[in-house]
């Protein structure tokens, strides 16, 4: 592999300042190897340096309408994805979503002279971009391919690991055909509003299934693959939901409920920000009961609607609702009536009871759409599969 000529010059201190900070995610010394060896800064050489070596996700480039449609993703999100890949030396690897090229210039670092990393991306001038950074550091074996990455791509299968880093709405059942039939895809997949990096491997049933899933936030794929609209604004309010069940929400009817009086009530339990969003609300929000519809909520920034800021999760029925803020520790805003914040007390005793179970025991499985998936848990219906997702039962001692 060629020497990376920006290894030892400019803003080492800062490069290696970063990789200390990560020191505790790095699952072995191959993977903090590349992060010592490949800097991030030609990969982004229009932003500050003091940007480029934080540990944050950086927007490179929007649409029309202001809105992100490629970043560089926060280097510990990308060192847990990387995790959940387990790439060894040789490893034929495919990404969907090149970017700004830095993901896919760790990987090849990873997998090494032996291995190959293949790097597609929906738009020619950020597939062009990825290019020229991956040749200015040394690395111009790294194929970037312009196309639609739900297509896969079949000149270079199969691969033993399939990484995706944008949003996902379903698995694209080609990139199964892709992959050998020991490797594993790990993808961040929409789940009821939210996302969640999943490890999917494949099973000798056909299916494909994911026991390590940790929360995350991509930007959604452009392409065949794109997700149907699981986001709405509550009237012309500054509230967006989130959720898969948002065809059950009338908005405009929401908006009446919610500019009528409103009540604040605690939880039983107070709980904190991780609590809530590692914990409870997933629990929620595969358990939500007949006739009531889970989403999440999120008011704009400085801005509020209906007495409510920031983000949070709420329990709707036509008649009654009850709005969660993740920061305000148990406290609720209850519309019309008592109902949905009754319920909500309920699904919280129950999580209680079962030992408090957090997102590090939820599972995910895809199955053919013909199929039948288990009771529990929730199914979601995707593109190509079946989502089914639980939370695994914790075992008494």
């Amino acid at each position: 592999m060629q020497a990376c000529p920006y290894a030892s010059v400019g803003h080492g201190m800062d490069h290696n300042r970063l990789a200390d900070a990560l020191q505790t995610l790095f699952p072995d010394a191959a993977h903090e190897a590349a992060f010592r060896a490949i800097p991030r800064h030609p990969f982004l050489p229009e932003v500050p340096w003091d940007e480029v070596y934080s540990d944050t996700a950086i927007p490179t480039h929007y649409d029309s309408e202001g809105q992100v449609i490629s970043s560089s993703s926060q280097p510990s999100m990308m060192l847990i994805m990387l995790r959940q890949l387990g790439l060894r030396p040789g490893h034929r690897v495919l990404e969907i979503g090149a970017g700004t090229g830095y993901n896919a210039a760790i990987m090849q670092h990873i997998v090494g002279p032996s291995g190959s990393v293949t790097t597609i991306e929906y738009d020619e001038m950020i597939a062009q971009q990825a290019r020229d950074h991956l040749a200015a550091v040394g690395l111009p074996q790294v194929t970037v391919i312009t196309g639609d990455g739900a297509l896969g791509y079949a000149p270079h299968a199969p691969y033993d690991r399939i990484l995706a880093t944008v949003g996902l709405w379903d698995l694209p059942a080609v990139w199964h055909d892709q992959l050998r039939s020991d490797g594993v895809i790990v993808l961040p997949i929409a789940l009821n509003g939210m996302q969640v990096s999943a490890a999917f491997r494949p099973t000798p049933d056909g299916s494909l299934y994911s026991s390590d899933n940790r929360p995350c936030g991509f930007v959604l794929m452009r392409g065949e693959a794109a997700a149907p609209v699981f986001h709405k604004r509550v009237n012309s309010a500054s509230m967006f939901l989130a959720g898969d069940g948002l065809d059950m929400i009338d908005t405009a009817a929401l908006h009446l409920l919610l500019s009528a009086d409103q009540d604040q009530c605690h939880l039983s339990y107070t709980l904190s920000d991780d609590e809530f969003w590692r914990g409870f609300m997933p629990y929620i929000m595969l358990h939500e009961p007949t006739g009531y519809t889970f989403a999440l909520f999120r008011v704009l920034k400085d801005q509020q609607a209906y007495g409510v800021q920031g983000a949070g999760f709420g329990l709707f029925t036509p008649g009654s609702a009850c709005l969660i803020p993740y920061d305000e520790k148990g406290m609720t805003h209850c519309f019309a009536g008592a109902d949905a914040f009754l319920a909500v007390e309920k699904l919280l005793a129950d999580w209680v009871s079962v030992g408090r179970p957090t997102i590090d025991r939820l599972r995910l499985a895809l199955y053919p759409k013909t199929d039948e998936t288990p009771a529990r848990g929730q199914r979601y219906p995707r593109h190509d599969h079946l989502l089914h997702a639980w939370l695994d039962e914790i075992q008494s001692e």
